[in-house]
């Protein structure tokens, strides 16, 4: 099947996507596991195979982030599942609990497919990466680790970028060798505020 292209999704399936993220997470807070998507419910790009990542917000400050790299299953039913996850399973936040579901908000990345990078050294690697735009993966052996493109916006040089990505992986900093893995990846991200943003100027909010 085709990849995704981010061309495909203009407001109406961003406001799917986000509504499907927050029915997931009431629907673990009843029933302890991510909201059931049937094939029948979604079409289109929603229904193709797709990787997301579903990051929550409360006061501005993280409150969870989990998804998946790779396409294997529906992007709704990732959407779902990824939402779930972020609230009840990532290991650096409590479960988010029935009070402060309507104080959180949802944002939705939506990957675009996994493409190697051939590079030779540490400097090469900075010179590819396009930052605020790139988000890399690395993997070397059993030791894996992502940044989404916009943690650039915390760590805007690509040699602090690249540095603090080994630490996630528990790499040094200094670390390189010929076995190391690289692809990098493109995202579309939308919230929920910045889709209430767009319905009141009139914009759909396609990217190309």
């Amino acid at each position: 099947m085709a990849a995704l292209s981010f061309a495909e999704f203009g407001r109406a399936e961003q406001e799917r996507l986000l509504r499907l993220a927050r029915q997931s997470i009431a629907y673990g807070l009843a029933r302890n596991q991510p909201r059931p998507v049937a094939d029948s419910e979604f079409g289109g790009p929603l229904a193709q195979p797709g990787a997301s990542f579903v990051t929550l917000r409360k006061d501005r400050a993280l409150r969870g982030c989990v998804g998946s790299i790779e396409a294997r299953r529906p992007l709704a039913e990732d959407v779902a599942i990824a939402a779930f996850n972020a609230a009840f399973r990532d290991i650096r936040f409590p479960r988010v609990s029935d009070t402060e579901l309507n104080h959180i908000s949802i944002e939705v990345s939506v990957l675009s497919p996994l493409a190697a990078m051939e590079v030779g050294n540490e400097t090469e690697l900075r010179q590819q990466l396009e930052p605020l735009v790139d988000g890399l993966l690395l993997e070397e052996g059993p030791k894996r680790a992502t940044f989404l493109p916009k943690v650039w916006e915390q760590l805007p040089d690509p040699t602090d970028f690249i540095a603090a990505l080994k630490r996630k992986a528990g790499l040094p900093v200094d670390f390189w060798s010929n076995t190391l893995r690289l692809w990098r990846y493109r995202t579309l991200t939308f919230a929920e505020q910045e889709i209430v943003a767009r319905a009141a100027t009139g914009t759909d909010g396609r990217s190309g």
